[in-house]
């Protein structure tokens, strides 16, 4: 056993003689939604030199280190694939709109004349965040939709400019939500496409457009709307 001992007790020395530290220099800052304190925090992006290191004494460089992002809060770092994710902030003003792309394309698709339909789109404008949708504001906005392309939508197939504003407004935002979340969009789209009666083809088309956005596949797309058709 003493063999052992004295190795192991020169390999300790010369750990601590020998070793590597990294130097790090901030390059940019920001905000973002940080994995170890769970919110909303600044960060500072930083890039790393790493150096060989004798007794202490950095001495022959050993190449690039990072580049990390720094929470200012915790002190973490972590990869810059962190950024990517949308702070809390962001991520609610990103589902707030994608409610409310949603809730005109459907009623744009048929239902803009139902109060009923109005009605159910207006409640689910407010509850992503909308405090002060009214129908009136809604059925106003479809009608300028309806001017500003100088057509009608309602019960047409989902045309090119629709389909691209819910791509837009669900795209970036389909990664950050589970599968609960998708699908709760979808199902809150089709109550409002069933406020007033049975989907049109119109409205069909419309809600796979927004299945699709959303990255839930045909079949479950079709199985939920034929889950909202089911009363509660």
């Amino acid at each position: 056993m003493l063999p052992v001992r004295g190795r192991n007790g020169r390999a300790t020395r010369l750990a601590r003689m020998l070793g590597t530290r990294t130097s790090w220099t901030p390059v940019g800052d920001g905000e973002f939604f940080c994995p170890g304190c769970g919110g909303d925090r600044n960060y500072q992006r930083m890039s790393g030199r790493r150096r060989f290191t004798v007794l202490g004494v950095p001495l022959l460089p050993r190449g690039a280190a990072g580049p990390v992002v720094e929470c200012a809060a915790c002190g973490g770092h972590f990869g810059t694939d962190t950024l990517d994710h949308p702070t809390t902030s962001r991520f609610s003003a990103m589902l707030r709109d994608a409610v409310h792309t949603v809730a005109l394309a459907v009623l744009s698709a048929g239902g803009a004349s139902s109060r009923t339909a109005l009605e159910t789109a207006a409640a689910a404008v407010r509850a992503a965040g909308f405090a002060d949708c009214t129908e009136e504001q809604l059925a106003a906005l479809v009608e300028a939709l309806a001017a500003d392309t100088g057509r009608v939508y309602e019960g047409e197939p989902c045309v090119a400019g629709l389909a691209i504003e819910l791509h837009e407004a669900l795209d970036p935002l389909a990664p950050h939500l589970a599968a609960a979340g998708r699908e709760s969009i979808l199902l809150q789209a089709a109550r409002i496409a069933l406020a007033d009666g049975p989907y049109t083809p119109a409205e069909r088309d419309t809600l796979a457009t927004v299945g699709a956005a959303l990255t839930i596949c045909a079949d479950d797309v079709t199985r939920l709307l034929a889950a909202a058709r089911t009363p509660s």
